[in-house]
């Protein structure tokens, strides 16, 4: 009977001593896996991020040529009627003519 309780209590201690074994593993593979994920989604972020960046700054510069052809119609257009009211009188033509001239005479 002796033999039989040390034999119980030797496998016991096997046992838990393989247990034990086992949950250092299970930690140790639980801890790569969330040093894995993290990494991975660090990874992510970051290539989201710079996307993110890229797609501001490609509309951003969208914009700005957007409002530079605005501002540039409403200059002809501006320009345009100007000149149209200028040139609707022939005393007024015959002064721009006169002072454009002058002007590139000086030059």
């Amino acid at each position: 009977m002796a033999t039989l309780n040390a034999d119980n209590q030797r496998i016991l201690i096997e046992a838990k001593k393989e247990r034990d074994l086992l949950l250092k593993e299970a930690r140790e593979i639980k801890e790569t896996i969330i040093s894995e994920a993290k990494k991975n989604a660090t990874i992510e972020a970051d290539k989201i991020i710079i996307s993110a960046k890229s797609q501001i700054n490609n509309d951003k510069m969208k914009a700005l040529v957007e409002l530079k052809n605005q501002i540039a119609g409403l200059a002809i257009e501006m320009t345009e009627k100007i000149l149209k009211s200028e040139l609707s009188d022939k005393n007024k033509q015959k002064e721009l003519i006169e002072n454009a001239l002058k002007s590139s005479e000086l030059n």
